[in-house]
């Protein structure tokens, strides 16, 4: 029996407002979505140590192991899974641009927007305070824009891909917190990625590990 080739390397335990959104997420969707076994291994969550920055360089997680090859940030994992997949990543020169512009599009575009939005909902400070509305206008007009991306088609690109799997985790975050009320079509596009079976089981998957360490 040959070793699982994967590896995601994820914390052992983390507080329960994150669980379902920390970003082993995305490579545990990605690997469940292309069909391909793999492992997760846990590092502490409050004492971590220099090997752990050895291999995530900002103290963070997840990374995922490949052989030889060791990746972090979700964006380069997706990239790495999805050119092990057709499914994820087509190989036609146009399909696959138009999947990595939506890939890099959730990260540097949306997610840009939602996490200072995020982040604000849990500090201190006056509501009425001009950043808090700065910020909230910036990301009302990427949820605007893709309102009118959504509109009217299924997934980013022809078929659902490594960039779905991005953008779907990204506008879900904000979805948690009501930030979808007023963009019907970005809330439906959430709703239909995440009745996959994929990400039902390593949503599933991801709150189990945490809750064993309870």
């Amino acid at each position: 029996m040959t070793d699982t080739r994967f590896t995601i390397t994820t914390f052992d335990w983390v507080p329960e407002f994150p669980r379902g959104f920390v970003r082993d997420l995305r490579a545990r969707w990605a690997l469940e979505e292309a069909g391909l076994d793999y492992t997760v291994e846990s590092v502490p969550f409050h004492k971590r140590q220099p090997a752990h920055v050895s291999q995530q360089a900002f103290g963070q997680v997840p990374w995922l192991r490949d052989g030889d090859i060791t990746l972090f940030e979700s964006g380069a994992m997706l990239l790495h899974i999805g050119e092990q997949s057709d499914a994820l990543l087509p190989t036609a020169p146009a399909e696959r641009a138009e999947v990595l512009q939506w890939l890099f599009a959730a990260l540097n575009s949306v997610e840009m927007a939602s996490l200072p939005w995020f982040i604000l909902r849990f500090t201190d400070g006056e509501e009425s305070a001009p950043e808090r509305a700065r910020i909230l206008d910036f990301l009302k007009a990427r949820l605007r824009h893709m309102e009118a991306v959504l509109a009217d088609r299924e997934w980013l690109a022809d078929s659902f891909s490594i960039s779905d799997i991005a953008m779907a985790d990204v506008l879900r975050l904000v979805d948690r917190l009501d930030g979808l009320d007023e963009s019907p079509h970005c809330r439906r596009y959430v709703e239909q990625a995440s009745s996959r079976p994929a990400f039902k089981k390593a949503h599933a998957d991801q709150l189990a590990h945490f809750a064993q360490n309870d």
